[in-house]
């Protein structure tokens, strides 16, 4: 087990959600009667702060905001959920950064991001942040935020014997030095076939199939394949799958980002990547059957 204070830092996105409950969501030029809308502070790098710092290890964010009422909810949401959120930088002259999702009755949704001042960050909001990057620390990355933020993230993380997780999220191509600075890949099934450019089934085995063929490129990776579970490989050639917990769905929005921050603190803990995903299917699957109440 590891004897640093585990820590973990997530670098990338922060979005003011706007979450709308409607019977279906609606197709090309059709307009749909929703039940209700609610306001939630999100980002996949926000929420992956939160499940890091809910799961008991200490979090860092480094990102961005808009000085408005947008960015200041979000500074707010940090404080209130143990984030440290000192590296938050306001950015000048954009937005911050939201987004709009639109739920079906099933609980599955769809959405539409605004980048607004994630698109800011770089290699000064690292150079800012440099005291928390620790020997044992996980860094935790997206794709919300440009690539090159993300390698100078990454870089500054393994010079000091980190280790780089890379949630591939939204499918985009990695530049080859992003590609070789991730120890830790974590992706969907429309996000590995992307990544592997060959059909990827949203099964347990298609899963593995492709989790298998991404480790001749990273030396870890994982596979969700929603309510099918999770597989995982590495370039050792160790690989396995874990069913999904049997759980009635209320809702699937933010269970990858869950997923992912617990998945960090259980690594930053010195677990290995077995435990790891055994706690981090567990925690998503509480989060999708759980009622919200904001």
């Amino acid at each position: 087990m590891t004897t640093h204070t585990p820590s973990v830092v997530v670098f990338g996105s922060l979005h003011y959600d706007i979450m709308v409950h409607g019977p279906a969501r609606p197709r090309k030029g059709e307009t749909v009667t929703g039940s209700s809308w609610r306001p939630k502070c999100g980002g996949k790098g926000g929420n992956q702060a939160v499940s890091a710092a809910k799961a008991g290890v200490r979090s860092h964010m480094i990102g961005a905001v808009a000085d408005d009422d947008f960015g200041r909810a979000l500074i707010d949401n940090l404080a209130e959920r143990n984030v440290d959120h000192r590296f938050v930088k306001r950015a000048h002259g954009v937005g911050s950064g939201m987004s709009v999702a639109i739920f079906d009755s099933e609980g599955d949704y769809g959405a539409v991001i605004v980048s607004g001042s994630n698109l800011t960050l770089g290699q000064a909001d690292v150079d800012a942040a440099r005291e928390v990057f620790t020997p044992g620390a996980v860094l935790v990355l997206q794709n919300e935020v440009p690539d090159h933020a993300n390698v100078s993230a990454a870089r500054a993380m393994k010079a000091v014997g980190g280790r780089v997780i890379l949630n591939a999220a939204p499918a985009r191509p990695l530049s080859q030095d992003l590609e070789q600075l991730v120890d830790v890949l974590v992706v969907n099934a429309i996000e590995a076939e992307q990544l592997a450019e060959t059909p990827v089934v949203d099964t347990l085995a298609g899963a593995l199939g492709a989790a298998r063929l991404l480790a001749q490129t990273f030396p870890i990776v994982v596979v969700t394949a929603g309510g099918e579970g999770v597989a995982c490989a590495t370039g050792a050639g160790e690989e396995f799958s874990l069913e999904a917990m049997n759980v009635k769905v209320v809702s699937t929005h933010g269970a990858g980002d869950e997923f992912t921050g617990v998945l960090a603190a259980e690594l930053s803990r010195g677990s290995d990547i077995r435990v790891a995903l055994e706690a981090a299917n567990q925690a998503a699957a509480i989060l999708v059957s759980t009622p919200t109440s904001d």
